[in-house]
């Protein structure tokens, strides 16, 4: 992929999300949804992610509902999707398969 935080094209767009079967998007952002088993292990894993976004200073959007969670990867000092954000969605994806 192109440096971290170069706007990705539709083609690498699509190539990226072919490494990440749960995952969808478009030069807005990607996005997954994932359901846990109980609230608290969804808080749980909210808090795992937000220690890697900390560790990694990029943050998806969040949004919890009950059990299910939806994470939205974007670059918005680029206003794009970019190679950190499939970087960030690989790494939310370790995260959730622990749960």
């Amino acid at each position: 992929m192109a440096h971290n935080r170069t706007p990705l094209d539709d083609a690498m767009i699509q190539t990226g999300l072919g490494d990440l079967p749960n995952w969808q998007g478009d030069r807005s952002g990607i996005t997954r949804t994932v359901e846990l088993p109980s609230f608290p292990a969804a808080i749980a894993v909210v808090d795992a992610v937000a220690q890697v976004a900390e560790e990694m200073d990029h943050h998806p959007d969040i949004d919890i509902r009950w059990r299910t969670l939806t994470f939205h990867n974007v670059t918005y000092s680029e206003n794009a999707v970019t190679a950190l954000d499939f970087q960030l969605a690989h790494r939310i994806d370790d995260v959730v398969a622990r749960y």
